[in-house]
C-alpha cells in the first residue's frame, strides 16, 4: 500500500473520529523508544505542558532491553529522526491512559501539504506492530 493511500486513509479516520478526540500542537523533545515520546503540549491561551510522556496509541515497538534491544534502538532512532525537535499534531484519546499512566496518542506530522500518521508509518516500515490496549 503506497504512502498516498495510507495518508488518505489516515486523514479520513482522523476526521471521522474527531468528536471523541482531543487535538493539540506539540513539540517533540525526546523519544525513549519506538512507542514512547516526551512532548511540550501547546494548550492554547499561553498555556503549555512540558515534559509530558505519551504512549503511541494502537502500536507496540520492540523494547530497549533484552532480546529486542537492537530492534528497539532501530525503531527509536527512526522515530527520533522523523519527529525529534519538530512540531506535530497530537490526537489524544479522551481520558484513556496506558499501563504506566501515559496518555495514549496518535502523532501526525505535516508533510507535503498533508499529514502523515507516525504510528501507522512505524508499522508500515516494520518497526512496530499493531496492538490494542
Amino acid at each position: 500500500m503506497g504512502f498516498e493511500v495510507i495518508r488518505h486513509l489516515a486523514y479520513t479516520r482522523f476526521m471521522k473520529n474527531a468528536d471523541w478526540l482531543y487535538h493539540y500542537k506539540a513539540l517533540v523533545t525526546d523519544a525513549y523508544d519506538g512507542d514512547t515520546v516526551t512532548v511540550e503540549i501547546d494548550l492554547g491561551l499561553k498555556t503549555a505542558i512540558k515534559g509530558e510522556k505519551l504512549r503511541l496509541h494502537r502500536i507496540n515497538a520492540p523494547e530497549m532491553r533484552g532480546d529486542e534491544k537492537e530492534a528497539g534502538k532501530v525503531a527509536r532512532d527512526y522515530l527520533r529522526g522523523r519527529i525529534l525537535g519538530k512540531e506535530v499534531l497530537l490526537e489524544t484519546i479522551k481520558d484513556k491512559r496506558g499501563k504506566y499512566g501515559r496518555y495514549l496518542a496518535e502523532i501526525w506530522l505535516e508533510q507535503d501539504g498533508g499529514f502523515i500518521n507516525i504510528n501507522d508509518e512505524l508499522v508500515t516500515r516494520g518497526l512496530a506492530v499493531y496492538k490494542e490496549y
